[in-house]
């Protein structure tokens, strides 16, 4: 099937959204706010704060307000190479790193929740076609570069652009299929260029600064995510047109022609639904054509996706109904993990199959759709008790922690405590508190309207019993702001 992909670009003083758009339907959403940047990617001088022999890692200060973690395994040792280091013994941390020494690192997982972000010694600076390792001595191509002609024709183009430039490791990335010397060593000599420039500027500022920062989000989106497939890019800012113009006219000069401005006065998001697709993708519950739907629940430790037939009832028999309900399950399911950007582990949870040959073909749809998935993703076999075990890269926070956050309500439980419930614990608290103010004259009860209300109706001739039995009365009174779960019991 042809893909007809096009990107949109909305811009705001506060916010800019991507959206890529293939064949009509919504795939993924990038979203950078102003106030909170993603880091990764980002260069800084740091300083190790703490040097942790049990968990063979370091606290690194970057300037942020977490310092960052530098697990050993992300350490560049000299006397390891590319082609020997699983061959090579690696250093534990005390012999690498010691505090208050001053070091370059990158950033590899921008900081989530309670924790700083994830940091590396093996630096890596991306252009258009290439990314440049100062640190190494490897060379690779794409993987998603399969023509094996086209791999060797690329490799040793860039073993050509190598020996001309700085010595250093190199990865030819995706869209530099079908590209010539020229280009490659337009791009070599702007990599060593810049480095040799961020190496001087390292050398005249403190630990704590940022030395190299990305792109932002627009541009990026020209140099990591436009390929043979993007018919159109979609702007709806003029200013941000223009640098993008700019940015492709000098890296990548076949791409303006793709690259337009929207003027209209409808909003471009508007036109294709994209924030209505936005509003759905923060369901947990995903309906399918069919009648079934997806069940998603995000949790900090993994994601769970639970596929049910629920209307759909088939033409046949059960066993093609649960099959057909789980194929068109694993299209929905690979383009909900790429829309709400979920990732670590996830696992997947199809409806019972009898048929070997059923199960392995949901799997391969499933990794059919996944391969179009600009983030690296591993499938494991299904499990005897019918799970498919899976990752996915996680380098940013997902969909819903970057529009939403937990309810102050449930405190992100997703449920809340029965009226019924509260009420009995009133009745409990209640009874403790005529027990320690013995000399009370009345007991006061502050609660939600919809508790107050079941207090005067459901649970009266209770109430009545209690104020017998404690030889107190007690007054209810309503309090608009708080929750369904809080209350407060006074002696008065």
């Amino acid at each position: 099937m042809t893909i007809n992909e096009e990107i949109l670009i909305n811009i705001t003083p506060q916010e800019t959204r991507v959206a890529v758009v293939e064949n009509g339907a919504l795939q993924e959403v990038s979203i950078e706010r102003q106030r909170s940047r993603g880091i990764v990617g980002n260069i800084y001088k740091g300083r190790v704060n703490r040097v942790l022999p049990g968990m063979e890692a370091a606290f690194v200060d970057i300037g942020l307000e977490k310092a960052g973690f530098l697990h050993v395994s992300d350490i560049d040792t000299p006397d390891s190479s590319d082609d020997d280091e699983e061959n090579v013994p690696r250093p534990v941390i005390n012999e690498l790193l010691h505090e208050g020494q001053a070091l370059l690192v990158q950033v590899v997982k921008d900081p989530m929740g309670t924790k700083g972000a994830r940091l590396t010694t093996s630096i890596s600076v991306p252009s258009r076609y290439l990314v440049y390792m100062p640190n190494s001595s490897m060379v690779g191509i794409s993987v998603k570069i399969e023509d094996e002609g086209e791999r060797e024709r690329l490799k040793n183009l860039l073993e050509t652009c190598r020996a001309e430039n700085r010595n250093g490791g190199c990865i030819v990335r995706t869209a530099a299929e079908g590209v010539d010397e020229d280009e490659l060593k337009r791009d070599m000599a702007f990599l060593s260029k810049l480095w040799g420039s961020l190496l001087e500027y390292a050398e005249s500022v403190q630990p704590g600064s940022v030395i190299h920062e990305d792109l932002p989000l627009s541009i990026r989106t020209l140099r990591d995510m436009v390929g043979a497939d993007t018919n159109l890019v979609k702007v709806d800012s003029r200013e941000t047109f223009q640098k993008m113009s700019d940015f492709a006219t000098r890296y990548i000069p076949d791409l303006p022609a793709r690259i337009e401005h929207y003027p209209g006065e409808r909003p471009l998001f508007d036109i294709y639904n994209i924030d209505d697709e936005l509003q759905r993708a923060l369901a947990r519950q995903v309906g399918l054509k069919s009648g079934g739907y997806l069940i998603i629940d995000q949790t900090e430790a993994m994601t769970t996706i639970d596929i049910n037939t629920g209307a759909f009832v088939g033409h046949q028999n059960l066993e093609e109904t649960i099959f057909k309900t789980n194929m068109e399950a694993s299209q929905a399911l690979a383009r909900q993990l790429r829309l709400r950007n979920l990732g670590g582990i996830i696992i997947i949870d199809f409806i019972d199959m009898e048929h070997e040959d059923h199960k392995r073909q949901v799997l391969n749809s499933l990794e059919k759709y996944l391969d179009k998935d600009h983030a690296k993703t591993q499938v494991c076999e299904v499990s005897p008790l019918g799970l498919v075990e899976m990752t996915r890269k996680r380098t940013r926070e997902s969909l819903e922690h970057v529009l939403c956050e937990p309810c102050k309500t449930c405190h992100g439980r997703g449920s809340l405590k029965t009226t019924e419930t509260v009420c009995y614990e009133i009745f409990r608290e209640i009874l403790r508190e005529a027990r320690f103010y013995d000399e009370a004259q009345q007991l006061l009860v502050m609660a939600n309207q919809d508790v107050v209300d079941r207090l005067l109706d459901e649970e009266a001739a209770s109430l009545a019993e209690l104020e017998t039995f404690i030889k107190i009365p007690v007054k209810l009174q309503v309090e608009a702001h708080l929750s369904q779960e809080s209350y407060d019991v006074v002696p008065v």
